[in-house]
């Protein structure tokens, strides 16, 4: 391959973090809902409270349903059917999607590039959760 002069280097870069940021984020809505319900069952262990009365026996029980509802999401986001472990053909193709995007990030601009970039989108990520206002 012909080497890549200085403008082309960057509009490649420039691409390629575009590639690399909207597969991501597509990728994570599908995984962050399996990493979110090990945090949710951890949090509500600890919750639990035999002795609690009636209205914070309510809220447990508000919060069991939401995870409910989150896992059925989640598996229907990541899995064919009802119980099955076939991964869907969606998230398959995002997977492979975001793996190539990734060898081709080192291709191009290099591994210690790829390490840049996947740095930068996490503290993108955590700076917009950190943004994040409630509105009230």
């Amino acid at each position: 391959m012909a080497l890549l002069d200085k403008n082309d280097k960057k509009l490649v870069k420039r691409y390629l973090v575009w590639c690399y940021k909207t597969t991501k984020e597509e990728l994570d809505r599908v995984d962050r809902k399996f990493t979110q319900l090990k945090v949710d069952d951890f949090i509500l262990r600890q919750l639990t409270d035999k002795s609690a009365q009636s209205q914070y026996k309510k809220l447990l029980n508000d919060f069991r349903l939401y995870i409910a509802k989150k896992h059925g999401e989640a598996q229907a986001d990541k899995f064919s059917g009802n119980g099955s472990k076939a991964v869907r053909c969606e998230y398959l193709f995002l997977k492979n999607r975001f793996a190539a995007i990734e060898k081709a990030i080192a291709f191009f601009l290099g591994k210690k590039e790829l390490k840049v970039i996947a740095a930068l989108y996490e503290q993108e990520m955590t700076a917009r959760i950190l943004q994040s206002r409630e509105h009230t």
